[in-house]
Protein backbone atom coordinates (compact mmCIF):
# COMPACT_ATOMS: atom_id res chain seq x y z
CA UNK A 1 0.00 0.00 0.00
CA UNK A 2 1.48 3.68 -1.06
CA UNK A 3 0.31 5.77 2.18
CA UNK A 4 -1.40 9.11 0.40
CA UNK A 5 -3.60 10.40 3.30
CA UNK A 6 -3.38 9.15 6.93
CA UNK A 7 -5.23 11.34 9.35
CA UNK A 8 -6.45 10.85 12.68
CA UNK A 9 -10.47 10.62 12.27
CA UNK A 10 -12.06 9.45 15.21
CA UNK A 11 -11.02 9.42 18.99
CA UNK A 12 -13.39 7.18 21.71
CA UNK A 13 -12.94 7.32 25.67
CA UNK A 14 -14.65 5.42 28.22
CA UNK A 15 -17.59 8.08 28.20
CA UNK A 16 -18.78 7.61 24.67
CA UNK A 17 -21.90 6.14 24.18
CA UNK A 18 -21.38 4.99 20.61
CA UNK A 19 -17.88 3.81 19.01
CA UNK A 20 -17.37 5.64 15.86
CA UNK A 21 -18.94 3.95 12.33
CA UNK A 22 -15.99 4.33 10.01
CA UNK A 23 -17.54 2.07 7.48
CA UNK A 24 -14.26 0.57 6.82
CA UNK A 25 -11.92 -2.53 7.12
CA UNK A 26 -10.15 -1.40 11.31
CA UNK A 27 -7.39 -3.32 12.49
CA UNK A 28 -6.92 -2.71 15.98
CA UNK A 29 -3.58 -2.81 17.79
CA UNK A 30 -3.60 -3.85 21.39
CA UNK A 31 -0.39 -4.34 24.19
CA UNK A 32 0.90 -3.22 27.13
CA UNK A 33 1.55 0.36 28.32
CA UNK A 34 4.80 1.28 26.63
CA UNK A 35 5.01 -1.66 24.67
CA UNK A 36 5.68 0.60 21.24
CA UNK A 37 1.71 1.01 19.43
CA UNK A 38 2.02 4.67 18.56
CA UNK A 39 5.87 4.39 17.24
CA UNK A 40 4.61 1.33 15.49
CA UNK A 41 1.76 3.20 13.97
CA UNK A 42 3.66 6.08 13.20
CA UNK A 43 6.04 3.95 11.27
CA UNK A 44 3.52 2.18 9.18
CA UNK A 45 1.97 5.29 8.14
CA UNK A 46 5.55 6.84 7.67
CA UNK A 47 4.78 10.12 9.49
CA UNK A 48 7.01 10.96 12.32
CA UNK A 49 4.03 12.21 15.24
CA UNK A 50 0.56 11.30 13.90
CA UNK A 51 0.34 9.55 16.58
CA UNK A 52 1.67 10.78 20.19
CA UNK A 53 4.19 8.94 21.89
CA UNK A 54 5.44 8.90 25.46
CA UNK A 55 8.06 7.44 27.60
CA UNK A 56 5.41 7.45 30.08
CA UNK A 57 3.53 4.22 30.30
CA UNK A 58 -0.36 4.82 30.20
CA UNK A 59 -0.40 7.78 28.87
CA UNK A 60 -2.94 6.99 25.85
CA UNK A 61 -6.56 6.66 27.28
CA UNK A 62 -8.49 6.72 23.84
CA UNK A 63 -9.23 4.76 21.20
CA UNK A 64 -7.78 6.44 18.30
CA UNK A 65 -8.50 5.72 14.71
CA UNK A 66 -5.86 6.41 11.45
CA UNK A 67 -7.52 6.18 8.33
CA UNK A 68 -5.19 5.73 5.51
CA UNK A 69 -6.75 6.60 1.89
CA UNK A 70 -9.71 6.05 2.74
CA UNK A 71 -9.18 2.69 2.46
CA UNK A 72 -8.75 1.13 5.95
CA UNK A 73 -8.77 2.29 9.28
CA UNK A 74 -5.97 1.12 12.26
CA UNK A 75 -7.22 1.25 15.67
CA UNK A 76 -4.86 2.15 18.62
CA UNK A 77 -6.68 0.51 21.73
CA UNK A 78 -5.70 2.11 25.20
CA UNK A 79 -2.43 0.30 27.22
CA UNK A 80 -3.15 -1.94 29.78
CA UNK A 81 -1.48 -3.19 32.56
CA UNK A 82 0.11 0.27 34.74
CA UNK A 83 -0.52 0.32 37.95
CA UNK A 84 -0.45 4.16 38.18
CA UNK A 85 -2.89 5.27 36.14
CA UNK A 86 -6.26 5.98 37.85
CA UNK A 87 -8.35 2.82 38.88
CA UNK A 88 -11.50 4.22 37.74
CA UNK A 89 -8.74 4.33 34.22
CA UNK A 90 -8.58 0.74 34.30
CA UNK A 91 -11.45 -0.38 35.15
CA UNK A 92 -13.07 0.91 32.31
CA UNK A 93 -10.55 -0.03 29.93
CA UNK A 94 -11.95 -3.57 29.94
CA UNK A 95 -15.09 -3.13 29.28
CA UNK A 96 -14.72 -0.73 26.24
CA UNK A 97 -12.09 -3.06 24.69
CA UNK A 98 -14.46 -6.02 24.96
CA UNK A 99 -17.39 -4.44 23.53
CA UNK A 100 -15.01 -3.04 20.67
CA UNK A 101 -13.77 -6.84 19.81
CA UNK A 102 -17.23 -8.30 20.41
CA UNK A 103 -19.53 -5.17 18.69
CA UNK A 104 -17.49 -3.62 15.92
CA UNK A 105 -18.78 -4.94 12.50
CA UNK A 106 -15.81 -3.59 10.80
CA UNK A 107 -13.14 -5.09 13.11
CA UNK A 108 -10.93 -6.98 10.92
CA UNK A 109 -8.16 -7.98 12.88
CA UNK A 110 -6.41 -7.82 16.05
CA UNK A 111 -2.72 -7.25 16.26
CA UNK A 112 -1.66 -7.62 19.75
CA UNK A 113 1.91 -6.09 20.32
CA UNK A 114 4.66 -7.87 22.83
CA UNK A 115 8.41 -6.00 24.27
CA UNK A 116 10.78 -9.03 22.53
CA UNK A 117 12.72 -8.18 26.23
CA UNK A 118 9.21 -8.93 28.20
CA UNK A 119 7.61 -12.23 29.08
CA UNK A 120 4.07 -12.04 28.09
CA UNK A 121 2.33 -11.68 31.94
CA UNK A 122 -1.27 -12.22 32.87
CA UNK A 123 -2.46 -8.91 31.06
CA UNK A 124 -1.19 -10.12 27.82
CA UNK A 125 -2.73 -13.60 27.94
CA UNK A 126 -6.05 -12.30 28.90
CA UNK A 127 -5.58 -10.51 25.89
CA UNK A 128 -4.69 -12.82 23.70
CA UNK A 129 -7.57 -15.27 24.70
CA UNK A 130 -9.97 -12.09 24.78
CA UNK A 131 -9.01 -11.56 20.53
CA UNK A 132 -9.90 -15.51 20.20
CA UNK A 133 -12.96 -15.80 22.01
CA UNK A 134 -14.16 -12.59 20.19
CA UNK A 135 -13.88 -14.61 17.00
CA UNK A 136 -10.59 -12.99 15.38
CA UNK A 137 -6.96 -14.31 14.67
CA UNK A 138 -4.43 -13.02 16.80
CA UNK A 139 -1.41 -11.35 14.81
CA UNK A 140 1.19 -10.93 17.10
CA UNK A 141 3.92 -8.29 16.36
CA UNK A 142 7.26 -8.34 18.52
CA UNK A 143 8.24 -5.05 19.17
CA UNK A 144 11.81 -3.66 19.73
CA UNK A 145 13.60 -6.20 18.45
CA UNK A 146 16.92 -3.51 18.20
CA UNK A 147 16.92 -3.59 21.63
CA UNK A 148 18.63 -7.01 21.97
CA UNK A 149 21.36 -9.28 20.76
CA UNK A 150 20.61 -10.73 17.37
CA UNK A 151 21.30 -14.67 19.00
CA UNK A 152 18.79 -13.65 21.90
CA UNK A 153 15.93 -13.27 19.20
CA UNK A 154 15.04 -17.13 18.73
CA UNK A 155 14.84 -17.86 22.31
CA UNK A 156 12.91 -14.19 23.19
CA UNK A 157 10.39 -15.72 20.64
CA UNK A 158 10.25 -18.98 22.29
CA UNK A 159 9.42 -17.58 25.90
CA UNK A 160 6.58 -15.53 23.93
CA UNK A 161 5.01 -18.38 22.33
CA UNK A 162 5.16 -20.58 24.91
CA UNK A 163 3.69 -17.79 27.76
CA UNK A 164 0.89 -17.07 25.09
CA UNK A 165 -0.06 -20.86 24.43
CA UNK A 166 0.18 -19.37 20.80
CA UNK A 167 -1.51 -21.95 18.29
CA UNK A 168 -0.04 -22.91 14.88
CA UNK A 169 -2.49 -20.23 12.90
CA UNK A 170 -1.03 -17.20 14.90
CA UNK A 171 1.09 -15.22 12.79
CA UNK A 172 4.11 -13.53 14.22
CA UNK A 173 6.14 -10.37 12.84
CA UNK A 174 9.46 -9.60 14.18
CA UNK A 175 9.26 -5.56 14.77
CA UNK A 176 11.85 -2.18 15.34
CA UNK A 177 10.86 1.54 15.10
CA UNK A 178 14.76 2.48 14.63
CA UNK A 179 15.43 0.80 11.59
CA UNK A 180 11.61 0.35 10.34
CA UNK A 181 12.60 -3.32 9.99
CA UNK A 182 9.07 -5.45 9.92
CA UNK A 183 7.41 -2.74 8.25
CA UNK A 184 6.62 -3.90 5.36
CA UNK A 185 5.71 -7.36 5.93
CA UNK A 186 2.90 -5.78 8.38
CA UNK A 187 1.76 -3.81 5.47
CA UNK A 188 1.48 -6.05 3.50
CA UNK A 189 -0.28 -8.63 5.72
CA UNK A 190 -2.80 -5.42 6.59
CA UNK A 191 -3.49 -5.17 2.73
CA UNK A 192 -4.19 -9.15 2.72
CA UNK A 193 -6.85 -8.87 5.57
CA UNK A 194 -8.32 -5.63 4.47
CA UNK A 195 -8.49 -6.58 0.71
CA UNK A 196 -6.49 -4.24 -0.92
CA UNK A 197 -4.70 -4.45 -3.84
CA UNK A 198 -1.09 -3.28 -4.87
CA UNK A 199 -1.68 -0.57 -6.82
CA UNK A 200 -0.38 -1.13 -10.67
CA UNK A 201 3.56 1.03 -11.22
CA UNK A 202 3.34 1.43 -7.77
Amino acid sequence: MVIRKAELTHVAGVTTKELPDTGLPEIAFAGRSNVGKSSLINTLLMRKSLARTSSTPGKTQTMNFYTINDDVCLVDLPGYGYANVKEDFRRSWGPMIEKYLRTSRDLRAVFLLIDIRRTPNEDDSLMYEWIINSGHTPVIIVTKKDKIKRSQIKKALLTIKNALRVTDETEMFLFSALDRSGRDEIMNKIDEIAGIKEEAGL
